[in-house]
């Protein structure tokens, strides 16, 4: 027997400066932790032949979670809720009754978290990462002493009883800077069971007391401002542009997992070639990877791009003795990211003429 949550939630707004953060995927384990608001929807109902109704203050939120990030923007983690609500008023038949007592709940989620990397929907920022997620998990539900009383007519609830619940959640994460793997988080979560909670009601109506297990809803919104440390973070480097030094070095980029030269890559060895001009005489040809895959197969990757672009400069006309070739595996990014993360920029091949 649910009814429409009351109007007039109240969330908190915030302004926060996050900085220019460079946001990668969670790769690994981290913890998160969150507090804010709690709004439940009114109970109602009847028992002993008298209606009932008992409404509560916007209560406390609570949240510890342990979690793994795989590098795609996928994570999954384990959750410890607390929430708590104070009596705020109620009602005997259509008469108002002084209301008293505490409910809260306890509980432990597993939840499947989904962060969007806004660069997919063509927006440049790495500094907000949206991300929506579910849970389900175990939830015991308390009254403590709640009691509605007016003249000669009382209700009682002092009982618990735990279920299995459900949780939608949306948020946003803001990396900071000057801590890689720490993030501020802001979300809200939707929280409801799959059968309502039974507690033990005694209702006494002029000295006559009735006692009934009743089914009692608890479905509630949330809205919760955290934490997140993700444990093996890489360091986010300043102005982490690739560089452009030097008309005299030339880059060449490969898809992933790739060493075929693309129309692209083509046409900058040609273009390396007619930028030799006099006075050059060594050219340094040197492959990296990004840092998905093993570092064994990443060095053998590496030198396969080098040898690629260098058999290309043979067939445009350098001579053989001019270039030097070498692969680096997964060292030396131009963009600094966990291990497993596949990072465009990082699969490369650097010209550099000398």
């Amino acid at each position: 027997m649910f009814k429409t949550l009351r109007n007039g939630i109240v969330a908190s707004s915030f302004v926060l400066v996050a900085g220019a953060a460079s946001a990668q995927p969670v790769q690994g384990f981290y913890v998160g932790g969150g507090l804010g608001l709690s709004d439940v929807n009114l109970t109602e109902g009847a028992l002993g032949g008298q209606t009932y109704e008992q409404d509560w203050q916007p209560g406390g939120i609570g949240v510890l979670s342990l979690g793994y990030g795989f590098g795609n923007g996928l994570r999954a983690e384990i959750e410890g809720a607390y929430r708590a609500y104070e009596s705020d008023y109620g009602k005997l038949g259509r008469q108002n009754a002084a209301s008293s007592g505490r409910a809260q709940a306890y509980g432990v989620f597993a939840n499947l978290i989904y962060d969007l990397d806004l660069r997919l929907l063509g927006l440049n920022t790495k500094a907000v990462v949206p991300y929506f997620g579910v849970g389900i998990g175990y939830t015991v539900w308390s009254w403590d002493n709640v009691r509605l009383s007016r003249e000669n007519s009382s209700l009682t609830v002092n009982d618990s009883d735990g279920l299995v619940a459900y949780q939608g959640i949306a948020g946003l994460s803001f990396p900071i800077n000057a801590v890689p793997g720490l993030s501020v988080t802001a979300e809200y979560r939707y929280y409801n069971e799959f059968d309502d909670p039974e507690l033990k009601m005694a209702s006494t109506v002029g000295g006559n007391t009735t006692t009934k297990t009743k089914p009692i809803g608890n479905f509630n919104q949330n809205f919760l401002l955290g934490l997140r440390y993700a444990f093996n973070a890489a360091p986010v480097v300043a102005a982490a542009a690739a560089p452009v030094a030097a008309s005299r070095t030339f880059l060449v980029f490969f898809d992933w997992s790739k060493a075929d030269l693309t129309d692209r890559a083509r046409q900058i060895i040609g273009e390396t070639a007619s930028a030799r001009g006099q006075g050059v005489t060594r050219i340094e040809v040197n492959g990296f990877t990004d840092r998905s895959g093993s570092a064994d197969y990443n060095m053998q990757l590496s030198v396969r791009r080098a040898n690629a672009v260098a058999a290309e400069l043979l067939r445009r006309g350098v001579p053989r003795n001019e270039i030097v070739t070498r692969g680096f595996g997964e060292e030396n990014n131009l963009v600094p990211t966990a291990d497993g993360v596949r990072e465009p920029q990082n699969r490369r091949v650097e010209i550099i003429l000398k």
